[in-house]
Order: C-alpha cells, then structure tokens, then sequence
C-alpha cells in the first residue's frame, strides 16, 4: 500500500492501443485507447474477465510485446518503442512475475544458478559475489540454503513463485507487474505470496501493477483499481471503495458474481446476461451495451468516454456523464 511519503508519478499510459492483424478475419483490438497512471509507491490493480486485455497491457509495460498506438512513459521518459540495450537497461527497473512459475524455468538449471543471473548479467558480480546474494535472496523470500541445489521439478508451485519473486526483486526494480502471479495458487500459498509482496513493497518502496481476475483480492491488496472490458477501461476507483462505490453497470455485474462463504446459500445467483461482442467486430458505441439494463441509443453510437465523478474515480458511462 501507499507509503506516507509524497509520491511523484512512475508510470503512464496515453492512449495506449494494441491490435492484431489475423489473416483472413480481420484486426482484433486487444487493448484499446488505454490512458493511466500510477506513482511510484502504488499498487494498482488490472481486473476483468478473460480476453479484456489486462495481460496484453502488462506485457506491453514490460516491452515484451509493442505497443500499436499511444505511448508509454516511465519517469516521464518515452520507452514505447526502445530497443536494444536500452530495452535491456529498462527490464533491470520493471520486472515481472507471470502465472505459472513453471514456464520461467530452465529444467537443466539449478536454483542457485537462476537466482545468480541477475547479478552477474547485469552488475557482472564474481560467481562468489553472486552466490553469496543467492543465498540472501532465498532468505528474504523465506526459504532455506537447501533449495540452492535443487532443480526446480523438486519444488512446488508456491515454493517456485517465491524463487520468482526472489529474482524479480533482486536488483531492486521500481516497478514489479504480477501478471495473474497468485491465480494458480491454492488459497492459504496465495496468502503468503500477497504476504510477501506487501513485505517487500514496504521495505523497497516500489510499485505494483497487479493484473487479475480476483476482484476480492484486488480490493485488499490495491491502491486503486482499473476496471477493463473488452480493451477498454471502463472504471478507475481506490480498492477500498471497489465494493461500496462502484458506478458502472459492468463493474458492479462482476461484482455480484463473486461468491462468498456469508451468502445467503438460497439467494438467486446472478448472472451477467448475453455474451460479449467479438473483439475483432466491435460493436460502434459502448461495448457493454448489448448486456446493460440501463442501455440507450445514445449508448449504442457513441463510445462514453472516462470522466471523473469524485476524486480518483473515473467512470466510462453515459449514466455520469456530466
């Protein structure tokens, strides 16, 4: 969470957009016209369903994929299209943490030797130097000298995402983006991940950018959150107000779709109704219209833009426009 200390803006979005070409079946928007930022004690969340493009802008943050329009700032310097060393110089500041740790890991390698990279790729460290900071980095994420010599189909899924996290923190980013980081999780390892990235945040001061489908989570662990549907963003509000303040039809559908041990076990579940456009064919005004109880023709021609309707909170919905 937020530091007490004034914070000065780390990253912004202007306009961000990323599309595909698919042969034969035209382009598909996967991200669209995308604008915010956050500061560099925030933790920010990306949430909605499959497909809104919450990944696709997290892989645009950290230059794995290339943005299609808009720019991307970090400290106020453009990084959209860097190549090279300079791409290189950027991914020591951002990091990030994917999914299924699983992935990231070369079966023929040691933990140790994963874990020492950072370390002599980038500050070019003895092999003693960077073994020694191995070993402090798996004690700063819990775990013994022990898992110095394993192989990583030794470990379990919470034990490699702790080595990940280890890694990622390792040369001291400034931004870490948790691309769905704890979803493949069991409940009570995910605790202690969200545990050990609120630990860490607090000792290093650096931000968040978490993308997921938790909205509960999101809520507890984040700043604000930025609600996306099919590309765009349609909703931007502090986590602490997520539940209590939410305004847009299709924030507050997800919400009533989350399940919750204190529910009436005989209350109707509710179901968001229809289902979304295709984002290759996107419908000519809001994208959500076709769902949305409260849908006009105004709705149906012309794309709401996001306005701001108290504070921080930002709202995509002809219902507030003022």
């Amino acid at each position: 969470m937020q530091n007490s200390q004034v914070s000065q803006e780390m990253l912004r979005l202007e306009h961000v957009s990323k599309k595909y070409e698919l042969k034969g079946s035209g382009t598909l928007k996967a991200v669209n016209d995308v604008s915010f930022s956050m500061t560099s004690r925030e933790c920010v969340a990306v949430v909605g369903e499959s497909g809104c493009g919450k990944s696709t802008l997290a892989k645009m943050v950290t230059g794995i994929e290339q943005v299609t329009d808009g720019e991307i700032y970090f400290h106020n310097q453009k990084i959209t299209h860097i190549r090279g060393e300079e791409l290189r110089q950027y991914r020591r500041h951002v990091q990030i943490i994917f999914q299924d740790p699983s992935n990231v890991f070369s079966p023929r390698m040691k933990i140790g030797t994963f874990l020492m990279e950072p370390w002599r790729n980038f500050e070019k460290k003895s092999r003693k130097e960077a073994k020694e900071m191995a070993y402090y980095a798996l004690e700063r994420v819990h775990l013994g000298d022990e898992y110095f010599h394993k192989y990583p189909h030794q470990l379990s899924g919470g034990e490699l995402q702790r080595i990940s996290i280890a890694r990622a923190i390792a040369l001291h980013p400034q931004l870490l983006v948790c691309d769905e980081a704890t979803s493949a999780l069991d409940v009570s390892i995910q605790k202690q991940i969200i545990d050990l990235l609120r630990e860490h945040q607090a000792e290093a001061d650096f931000g968040i950018l978490f993308i997921s489908h938790d909205l509960a989570l999101a809520e507890d662990f984040c700043d604000r959150v930025v609600v996306m549907y099919l590309g765009r963003i349609v909703e931007i509000l502090e986590g602490k107000s997520l539940r209590s303040h939410a305004k847009h039809p299709y924030t507050k559908a997800l919400l009533e779709s989350v399940f919750s041990v204190h529910d009436d076990p005989n209350e109707a579940i509710k179901i968001l109704p229809g289902e979304p456009p295709s984002p290759i064919n996107l419908p000519r005004g809001c994208a959500f219209c076709a769902r949305c109880t409260y849908a006009c023709e105004r709705c149906r021609q012309e794309v709401p833009s996001l306005q701001v309707v108290d504070g921080v909170h930002q709202v995509a919905c002809h219902l507030y426009d003022k």
